[in-house]
């Protein structure tokens, strides 16, 4: 049987990382895992709790496809209460995680064709989606100058449907102040370019607090979701906020893809919202793992990096130690025991010297990984 020329998309290598981390584990070793963009801790208790209630109180079916209202409402004060942008809630729209928000958003921008641009190293299932919705994945390679982050100049005379950008972002964690993101919705738009902004890592900053675009523009999408901040990766559940004239259309769309989002999820993430005291504890968590990694990596012999700005990665060039970072960090794991992820899945055209470090689980995880890699990388000589 025929497959479609759609489904010709690239593996997600970190999920081959993964898979080749846990037949290590099958048979009997310990793998540090620093592969994975995933939290270590599980949903709030609070999340938990408010599930349990509401499973007791009687089955969980379908709710509307934009989601459960108490849910939406309870976004659009979020963002009041971070960003002090007053957002009607109607603007809301809960997901199936991002990555639905993904589907829904470039299939109501995009007519099939369409060029979007997004910036290189970025997240790898940017470029496999659009192409899977037979839409165009244009790299736009980005420089250390400007912190790996796209500007202007990165998209001029390319003729672009649509511009997608992440702050912070994945793998490099650095973030776009205002003026720069703004200089990047206004070049879009001159382009005639639809905007996007994945800011899902919005919560997990360390020195300033990340921009919305909903500050800048209402002309654009936004997509958020649970998975990083709020803990809750297997959960499934995000949300986007579009303009409200999109709202109707996007609504169409999720009805047909999609239904709704898990309701049992959307129950969980309500009342996640308010264990903030937990969010906090983890957060703690995170801003000494980084100071960790930040020491111990250059001690490991990882010295080209620019230490992240959010989220819970750092991207290291490795350009001085090797020119195959797929066959380095499948080195790393089978003689470290340290799962790490190779840049190739974001960035097909330097990723082959770059590595991605995860540092999302627990302290003591952080502390026998960067022992581990500090041992290996000595005994190779790189350190």
């Amino acid at each position: 049987m025929r497959v479609s020329s759609r489904s010709e998309v690239d593996p997600f290598i970190v999920m081959d990382v993964m898979e080749a981390a846990r037949q290590a584990e099958a048979s009997g070793r310990h793998i540090v895992h620093m592969e994975v963009g995933q939290p270590g801790t599980g949903a709030p208790q609070a999340a938990i709790r408010a599930l349990n209630g509401a499973m007791a109180a009687g089955p969980l079916g379908y709710t509307v496809a934009l989601g459960l209202p108490e849910l939406r409402t309870r976004i659009a004060q979020m963002y009041g209460d971070w960003y002090n942008v007053d957002l009607n809630p109607e603007r809301v729209v809960i997901t199936p995680g991002s990555s639905g928000g993904f589907i829904l958003a470039f299939t109501a921008l995009f007519d099939s064709g369409a060029r979007v641009g997004i910036g290189a190293p970025g997240y790898p299932s940017y470029r496999q989606i659009l192409h899977a919705l037979g839409l165009m994945p244009v790299d736009l390679q980005t420089s250390a100058p400007n912190r790996m982050q796209p500007v202007p100049a990165d998209f001029a005379n390319s003729d672009l449907q649509g511009l997608l950008f992440a702050s912070p972002a994945n793998p490099t964690g650095t973030m776009l102040d205002r003026p720069t993101m703004g200089a990047l919705i206004d070049g879009a738009h001159a382009a005639g370019a639809s905007v996007i902004s994945d800011e899902i890592y919005h919560g997990i900053e360390y020195e300033a607090k990340a921009v919305t675009a909903l500050e800048l523009t209402d002309e654009c999408y936004v997509i958020n979701s649970f998975s990083k901040y709020f803990s809750m990766t297997g959960w499934r559940v995000g949300w986007m906020v579009v303009p409200e004239d999109h709202v109707r259309v996007v609504e169409r769309i999720a009805q047909n893809m999609f239904i709704c989002a898990p309701h049992a999820s959307q129950v969980a993430a309500l009342a996640a919202m308010d264990a903030g005291d937990e969010l906090e504890a983890n957060m703690a968590v995170y801003r000494t793992n980084r100071a960790l990694m930040l020491e111990g990596l250059p001690k490991a012999g990882f010295t080209s990096f620019a230490p992240p700005d959010g989220a819970f990665y750092v991207y290291a060039d490795v350009s001085a130690i090797t020119h195959d970072s797929r066959a380095l960090c499948a080195q790393i794991l089978q003689e470290a025991g340290v799962a790490v992820t190779p840049g190739l899945d974001f960035d097909p055209v330097r990723g082959h010297q770059t590595v991605r470090f995860s540092y999302a689980r627990s302290t003591e995880d952080i502390v026998e990984g960067l022992a581990r890699l500090q041992g290996f990388m000595v005994q190779k000589g790189f350190a």
